[in-house]
């Protein structure tokens, strides 16, 4: 489990962030995170605020603790680590209810100050960048986002692509009520002054290179190479729906949306999942990683081949 709640003899009148800090160890980020959070409380499960003073004999803190499955990475320096993540398996914990993810394992290898540089969906397989410590953690998020990497996935999507393109279309989100839904942003020539900057808040460009590789006529699917030269959120998803090439089993894009918000909601069955999404999973991997650190050149490949197995077979 990836929080446990772990109880410690508490000190009477003392500030919470002083005892977090000199009778526990705690580094000063840990402390205001966790009491940001409300992680941490007294013995009647009263959590306490940034300026709270100890007024119960214990303190109980609910801290992550890695555990591993056995995930290791295939590649790893005195600087970072690469995972090749499979299908299914979250990169963070969302709340405290998640059993499982990526962050166990690299926690449960490398200690508390590794982490993720970057982020993919849990239904997106392949390649994620992982440092092992603060200062290459910095160094890394900074390479990336300066663009300083190149990046590129493979993804089924339905229909035949005859031939390799570039999509550049801007991206928003498409409303405070959908969550994490993004949207093609089109210009509204209509609108003037005050209501146009209105509509191009959170615009952001976005622009995708597609190259067809192989087409299956059976299956009217087509395995696709995506190169991403910006890193906006949900970008390749929503690109390829925007042409008329949605993800194969993408629960979000291209669907009714009742269907997606039903999804986002995590309350739409696996039956339906697979009526509405042809799947049961998104079929994009994350299946080539290259940039330069310290010198030296790295490329990595994802050697995970469920999606051009099921390309070949069908």
């Amino acid at each position: 489990m990836p929080f446990v709640l772990k109880e410690f003899k508490g000190i009477l009148e003392k500030k919470i962030q002083l005892f977090l800090l000199q009778d526990l160890g705690f580094n000063p980020r840990l402390s205001q995170k966790i009491l940001a959070r409300k992680r941490v409380f007294d013995e009647f499960h009263i959590p306490f605020e940034l300026n709270g003073v100890i007024k119960t004999k214990k303190i109980y803190i609910a801290l992550f603790e890695g555990e591993t499955r056995g995930l290791e990475p295939i590649f790893q320096n005195q600087y970072f680590a690469v995972f090749d993540k499979p299908s299914g398996v979250k990169v963070h914990p969302v709340g405290k209810h998640t059993k499982y993810s990526l962050l166990d394992e690299i926690r449960y290898l490398f200690g508390d100050n590794a982490n993720l540089v970057h982020r993919i969906d849990a239904e997106t397989s392949g390649l994620v960048l992982v440092s092992k410590n603060k200062i290459d953690e910095r160094a890394l998020k900074i390479m990336f986002e300066e663009k300083k990497y190149k990046k590129k996935y493979l993804a089924l999507i339905y229909g035949e692509l005859k031939k390799a393109l570039e999509i550049s279309k801007p991206l928003k989100k498409e409303g405070k009520n959908i969550g994490l839904k993004m949207q093609v942003y089109e210009e509204d020539k209509d609108k003037k002054g005050k209501e146009d900057e209105e509509g191009k808040k959170g615009v952001k460009d976005a622009f995708t290179k597609v190259k067809p590789l192989k087409y299956s006529k059976k299956k009217d699917l087509s395995l696709v190479e995506l190169e991403l030269l910006t890193g906006r959120q949900h970008q390749l998803r929503v690109h390829l729906a925007y042409i008329g090439h949605k993800i194969y089993g993408d629960p979000i894009y291209g669907i009714e949306e009742k269907y997606a918000l039903k999804y986002l909601e995590n309350s739409l069955s696996k039956e339906e999942r697979i009526k509405t999404s042809g799947s049961f999973r998104l079929w994009l991997q994350a299946n080539y990683l290259e940039f330069s650190y310290k010198g030296l050149k790295y490329i990595f490949y994802s050697k995970q081949n469920e999606i051009k197995e099921f390309i070949s077979f069908n």
